[in-house]
């Protein structure tokens, strides 16, 4: 049995690999990757590597083993995802794994946001295989806002439309802990965690710390849905993943992002990042 990580190249996957290998030896570690090469570092680390893509279900079918434990990290294809997380789920569910633990969004069903379908009808699919499941409802990350930060203070603004909704966000790597802790602990099977970072913001509080941590007067521009959209457009953002990210804000503004259940601090046995040193190892 070996507790397998796919897409584990990817910036989570990569930090689950890491918190797994605090956990338990790296032979007890499979990655599922699309390169090879790209994970040439985790074989030599001990770590068995198995080549298969979301898209390939005859490769899926060798990736997983009975009794692994498997964690599912959704894809990045918006549009894909239902039909590559589907073969994989088969594919586990043909081998016969002990746990297929998935990301997905917070909230599950009563995220109405675009964004979100995707990871529900994938939830339903697991929940039609009959396989022990986890599900991890991801929150926001961090990272989604810092790594604009130069841009931010390119401009001096943070831009949006999300009025003064709050998200409860966290770091990458305090999700990455809970799916290490899901996958090497016991009494995860059939769970549902809501994860979250311990307190919501708003975009407003978000330019204020971005000001004070930087000594730059950073302005929060909150405008209209419509002229949100353009500005990303005119930014060089593909127009259907602009409606994705205003979208996304509209959800924000709704409070559909900013529940603190705490399920992620107990998880990893610690308050989780706040987005404070998060703004802070981004600026230095």
């Amino acid at each position: 049995m070996s507790i397998v990580v796919t897409a584990a190249t990817g910036a989570l996957g990569r930090l689950v690999v890491e918190e797994l290998l605090e956990r338990v030896p790296a032979d007890r570690v499979a990655v599922v990757v699309r390169n090879e090469e790209k994970a040439a570092d985790l074989a030599a680390r001990g770590i068995e590597v198995r080549v298969a893509d979301y898209d390939d279900p005859a490769a899926l079918a060798r990736a997983f083993r009975p009794g692994d434990r498997v964690l599912l990290i959704s894809g990045n294809e918006i549009g894909r995802r239902v039909v590559q997380h589907t073969a994989v789920i088969d594919a586990a569910k043909a081998a016969g794994v002990a746990q297929l633990a998935y990301t997905g969004i917070l909230g599950g069903p009563e995220a109405d946001f675009e964004l979100a379908a995707e990871h529900t009808a994938t939830e339903r699919a697991v929940l039609a295989s009959g396989l022990p499941y986890t599900f991890l409802r991801n929150g926001w990350y961090h990272e989604n806002y810092t790594r604009e930060l130069p841009t931010v203070l390119g401009h001096g603004a943070v831009v949006g439309s999300s009025g003064e909704g709050r998200v409860a966000s966290a770091a990458r790597a305090d999700y990455a802990a809970a799916a290490a802790v899901v996958l090497t602990g016991e009494g995860h099977l059939n769970r549902i965690y809501e994860l979250s970072g311990d307190a919501a913001w708003s975009l407003g509080e978000y330019a204020a710390e971005v000001s004070a941590l930087s000594g730059k007067e950073i302005a929060h521009a909150d405008v209209p849905a419509d002229e949100h959209l353009r500005i990303l457009t005119g930014a060089g953002v593909p127009e259907g993943f602009a409606a994705i990210i205003v979208d996304v804000d509209a959800a924000i503004e709704r409070g559909r992002l900013a529940g603190t259940s705490g399920d992620l601090a107990r998880l990893i046995g610690r308050p989780t990042t706040p987005v404070t040193e998060a703004i802070g190892v981004a600026l230095a």
